[in-house]
């Protein structure tokens, strides 16, 4: 069991620096389809990180939600904006360099406070069960569930046609 406790830490820690990696090549990479893509790894990892703490339900969000519907909603943006490879468009501004200094003081801020602060553990909480939430959207509150897809589904239509109207 110690073994196991171990090798969960360690990948843990290792999904983590992945994260933070990938979040790293997100905002430093000037191709922006590139950029969409470390996002979708980071968002990702995130969800690995939801399943590490037990949350599955959460994890399966986090992908259909975020990896799936808002990448694909920031890949279509990015392809329907027209002056995506103009070489005239700036690719870099002025303010990253005090950006820069503003990162490391709040990064060296948050790990301070981190060491300085006394963690209390507890015992794992339970968790709700996915599947009682599953039976429940589709069972007792379909009709709320599904007025909020439709309502979903127009907004989705909707921007592709004022993005489309545009050209």
């Amino acid at each position: 069991m110690e073994i196991f406790n171990s090798l969960a830490t360690v990948s843990f820690y290792g999904v983590l620096v992945g994260i933070l990696a990938v979040a790293i090549l997100t905002v430093t990479t000037r191709n922006l389809f590139h950029a969409a893509i470390f996002l979708a790894f980071t968002l990702l990892g995130v969800a690995v990180v939801y399943f590490f703490l037990q949350a599955e339900f959460l994890a399966g969000v986090q992908i259909l939600i975020y990896v799936g519907a808002i990448m694909t909603l920031v890949i279509f943006a990015i392809m329907l904006t027209s002056k995506i490879g103009d070489p005239n468009v700036p690719q870099s501004n002025r303010q990253r360099y005090p950006a820069l200094i503003l990162i490391l003081a709040f990064a060296v801020f948050l790990i301070s406070t981190i060491l300085k602060t006394s963690w209390n553990t507890t015992e794992t909480l339970q968790t709700t069960d996915a599947i009682r939430l599953g039976k429940a959207l589709m069972g007792e509150f379909v009709f709320p569930f599904e007025v909020v897809s439709l309502v979903l589904l127009i907004a989705l239509i909707g921007a592709i046609v004022v993005a489309r109207s545009d050209q």
